[in-house]
């Protein structure tokens, strides 16, 4: 079997899959008998790589595997392809996943006393049904409170393959010195989150938002159709 057939396949199986793909199960995709090692695969996964440089997508790699994407440079042409609006989530709902990312395991109370002010349960609700947070586990203290963490589905959703991935506390207290904030529309309380990157299989942004007034934030939408961390001011490490 040639490496261009192997490279043909995984290419494929990429853009049909519309999620990342785990090595795992592109392995399944070839017959046992001709099934390349691990190692063969992640050497077409590579070359794959160097052959879309300079190209309009890209192979990444996140927490759950692989996929195709429309590379970050091009996404705010391509995103003219879908017209409805972006998801939108309020500087709270973001500001609070920022604290889970970078705290966790953190319950609701630590989480208020960091933001001052109290958590609309709303919030915790929407980043749970968005497979962006779950419980997993309880505070052994009075009451039992439920901690939360992030998940796999976050890691994925901003481009991460680990959370070590995510910005340094350093870096992002330096932004905040010359007082990084995230735009705001003047007559919206809410940021504009745009879908995960673009994939080959992916169609427009799915709607979800949160009812409470727009705060500080922890995590913007890029040009580019990704999302990254930005500096507001939050003490994470108290």
């Amino acid at each position: 079997m040639s490496e261009s057939y192997v490279r043909n396949v995984l290419e494929a199986a990429l853009l049909a899959a519309g999620n990342p793909l785990p090595p795992a199960e592109m392995l399944k995709l070839f017959d046992e008998s001709v099934r390349p090692s691990a190692a063969q695969l992640r050497e077409q996964l590579e070359a794959l790589a160097a052959e879309y440089e300079g190209r309009g997508i890209e192979l990444k790699e996140t927490a759950s595997g692989y996929r195709i994407q429309v590379r970050r440079e091009l996404a705010p042409e391509i995103s003219r392809l879908w017209p409805e609006r972006a998801a939108r989530y309020s500087r709270a709902l973001l500001e609070t996943l920022a604290l889970i990312a970078y705290r966790q395991p953190i319950t609701r109370a630590e989480i208020e006393a960091v933001r001052g002010v109290a958590v609309n349960p709303n919030i915790i609700r929407t980043l749970i049904e968005r497979a962006w947070v779950r419980v997993v586990g309880h505070r052994d203290v009075p009451g039992h409170p439920e901690l939360l963490g992030t998940t796999r589905d976050f890691l994925d959703y901003f481009g991460l393959k680990y959370l070590d991935d995510l910005p340094p506390l350093a870096e992002l207290q330096a932004m905040g010195d010359v007082n990084l904030q995230l735009d705001l529309p003047a007559d919206e309380g809410a940021v504009e989150v745009p879908a995960a990157p673009l994939t080959e299989a992916s169609g427009g942004a799915d709607a979800a938002e949160a009812d409470e007034p727009a705060e500080e934030a922890g995590f913007s939408a890029a040009a580019d159709g990704t999302h990254e961390l930005v500096a507001g001011p939050l003490d994470l490490e108290n």
